[in-house]
């Protein structure tokens, strides 16, 4: 057969070229294609805990991303505020998922708000990673297959608390808790725990408050009226501070052993300065005191980026990307089935140290820090403060199948 033309075999050759490119570029492209992360908070309505939140996503983004990415995909971070109101949540996540063409959610704060964005996503089945919601619905009652949750729960906070609670010995109780699902659910565990340890006891008086609109002196005057020997507190944010100021001036809490979700996070500890309560026993985060190589890694990294120290909401939001590349990777890619299956039993490690993944409920097993509560240089510090394990105040997988009515 005789030799081809060289200029033929050069045009077939330069075809050939064209038609690899043609394939290898879209596939390139598709390669580089970033993995988008849709977010959504209460940023408006709780930024002394998201901003920082916020500040320490955008650090875990850049880490991931500087080291490669998933699989050389990098992550973008699509963030929105939910209105810190259900139905808006709702209209947000559907505008992540339809026009931003979020792969994966992640995200909200009160706890109403992320079982809205949880039963969104179990209807579209959506992967949602559910950050800092405390209530026990989202993994338990309401729990379903495409919903995973962060934060340590409003039952394993009690849970930490409780052994203090009952070595105190009180037995005249009262309860200050704001009034939607966080506060009702810690206060209705807290009830459980406590009656099932110290039958004896007796809950002379409630105070379910208006969220972000506590009347510091009615509450105050309750307590004074009700002449509890203990009280379990569950305010944040402002209503924490008025609460405090307010039972501070009238001497409402003299005397009286006080346990508390949340008060020793610096978000909420550190507005009060030399008004910060002292001898409550609360969860919180002493990041001052936290010797540990994971802890130290972060906060070398977050001072060295922001100037300033974490908060826990840094712990937060720098620990749910983290979650989330380590799914992404074991799933290889966003693929929400397989992110699913890859959640389960999932193995992280954060600032806390490492965690995992429920396969039963969906919840991480990342701990809290429970510490006394008191003052130094003029502001409020957790002293003595104790990591406890997230896995050691869980229920166990086979009662998991009776507070989680939907198996996977």
């Amino acid at each position: 057969m005789p030799a081809a033309p060289r200029s033929s075999l050069l045009s077939r050759l330069t075809a050939a070229a064209l038609l690899v490119a043609g394939i290898a570029g879209p596939m390139a492209a598709r390669a580089a294609e970033p993995i988008r992360i849709g977010e959504l908070n209460s940023y408006k309505a709780q930024p002394a805990f998201l901003e920082p939140y916020r500040r320490a996503m955008e650090l875990a983004v850049e880490q991931v991303n500087a080291a490669g990415g998933i699989n050389g995909r990098p992550l973008e971070l699509i963030i929105r505020d939910d209105g810190g109101n259900p139905g808006d949540a709702v209209r947000v996540a559907e505008d992540l998922v339809t026009r931003e063409k979020a792969d994966v959610l992640t995200g909200t704060f009160l706890s109403n708000v992320g079982l809205a964005v949880a039963g969104f996503a179990d209807k579209r089945k959506v992967f949602f990673l559910a950050s800092e919601p405390l209530t026990d619905k989202i993994t338990w009652a309401d729990g379903n297959r495409y919903t995973f949750r962060l934060r340590a729960s409003t039952y394993m906070q009690v849970a930490m608390l409780m052994p203090y609670a009952v070595k105190a010995n009180r037995k005249r109780w009262a309860l200050v808790y704001p009034n939607y699902e966080y506060g009702q659910s810690a206060a209705a565990t807290f009830k459980t725990l406590l009656k099932a340890a110290q039958p004896d006891v007796e809950f002379v008086a409630e105070q379910a408050t208006p969220l972000g609109k506590l009347d510091a002196g009615a509450v105050a005057q309750a307590l004074a009226d009700a002449k509890p020997d203990a009280v379990f507190n569950v305010l944040f944010a402002a209503d924490l501070a008025k609460f405090v100021r307010e039972a501070n001036s009238r001497g409402t809490l003299d005397g009286t052993f006080v346990v508390s979700l949340l008060s020793g996070e610096p978000e909420y500890l550190d507005p009060m300065k030399d008004e910060a309560p002292q001898g409550w026993v609360a969860t919180g985060y002493p990041w001052y005191a936290i010797a540990t190589p994971e802890h130290k890694a972060f906060l070398d990294a977050y001072q060295a980026k922001y100037g300033e120290p974490p908060r826990l909401g840094s712990i937060v939001g720098y620990t749910a990307i983290i979650s989330l590349a380590e799914g992404l990777k074991k799933a290889g890619g966003p693929d929400t089935e397989k992110l699913v299956e890859a959640f389960k039993g999932l193995a992280v490690t954060g600032p806390f140290g490492p965690f995992t993944y429920r396969a039963s409920d969906h919840q991480a097993t990342m701990g809290a820090f429970v510490g006394t509560l008191g003052q130094k240089d003029g502001k409020g510090v957790m002293l003595d403060p104790v990591y406890v394990d997230g896995a050691s105040v869980l229920p166990s997988d086979a009662e998991v199948g009776k507070l989680r009515p939907r198996r996977d």
